[in-house]
């Protein structure tokens, strides 16, 4: 459902929604997910109004939402969300030797809160091999008061995430067991427990993929900073690779931070 404080700003942002990745992620990709001894390994997906411009390389998904736009002519198709994901993501990974994850697409596809559940074994992990979506509108609302964004640094020209890989099995099992948390956290509407799914991811990443927070071209110390707000907030983690923004569950404000609007299906 469209929330009417969006709209004025869409007209110039575009109508096409944004996404936030919460826990989980790096699962929707098949170098990761193949080497889950306990799939289907699960992250969240969360669908947000398009009432803010998100900083570009932030991890919210601005560079498949800009594909989305030009192919989509500005809105997205009165069509099944599987049949537009797949097609979306052929555009947009057309020629690439390093695919953007499936979860970007569906993301922008699938309003409300969504549990993406990877099996290797399932389309060779590309896709999810299930996908359990919320569009309850208490804990939508929910969700948008214990959210809080925090701008840190977009990641920079030249980086990347996958300089170091350390997939060690159990770690890729607990990266998708912190999806699964995260989700029964949000349907719970449980701040403790969401923020415990957030902290894990942050663990994983940190595990499996060093470079994702940890970079020569990286500016800004990026671990003693989620620490610090681990410390005061029940759980936070950066919204991508190389920091992007920094998501902090609180029940309370946060300074400096901005809060987003979950979009839900409409009835």
């Amino acid at each position: 459902m469209t929330r009417k404080s969006a709209r004025p700003v869409a007209k110039h942002l575009g109508a096409i929604p944004n996404r936030l990745q919460l826990a989980g992620g790096w699962i929707d990709q098949p170098f990761v997910s193949r080497h889950n001894l306990k799939p289907p390994g699960s992250m969240v997906v969360v669908q947000i109004e398009p009432d803010f411009r998100p900083m570009d390389r932030s991890g919210i998904a601005s560079g498949t939402r800009a594909v989305a736009t030009k192919h989509w002519k500005g809105k997205v198709p009165n069509r099944p969300y599987d049949e537009l994901t797949r097609e979306l993501y052929e555009i947009e990974n057309k020629g690439k030797t390093e695919p953007s994850g499936s979860q970007d697409m569906i993301g922008l596809v699938y309003p409300g809160v969504n549990r993406l559940d990877y099996d290797f074994n399932h389309d060779g992990g590309v896709f999810p091999a299930h996908i359990e979506s919320c569009n309850n509108s208490k804990v939508a609302r929910w969700l948008e008061r214990v959210l809080h964004l925090i701008a840190v640094e977009p990641r920079p020209e030249r980086y990347s995430p996958l300089g170091k890989k350390n997939l060690q099995p159990k770690w890729v099992a607990q990266l998708g067991q912190s999806g699964k948390d995260c989700y029964d956290a949000i349907v719970a509407m449980d701040a403790k427990a969401l923020g415990a799914s957030l902290n894990l991811t942050m663990k994983c990443w940190e595990t499996l993929l060093p470079h994702v927070v940890r970079h020569p071209l990286l500016r800004v110390d990026l671990m003693p900073l989620l620490a610090a707000y681990q410390k005061q907030y029940p759980g936070a983690m950066y919204s991508g690779c190389g920091g992007g923004y920094l998501i902090v569950v609180s029940e309370k404000p946060v300074p400096g931070a901005f809060q987003v609007n979950v979009r839900t299906a409409s009835k």
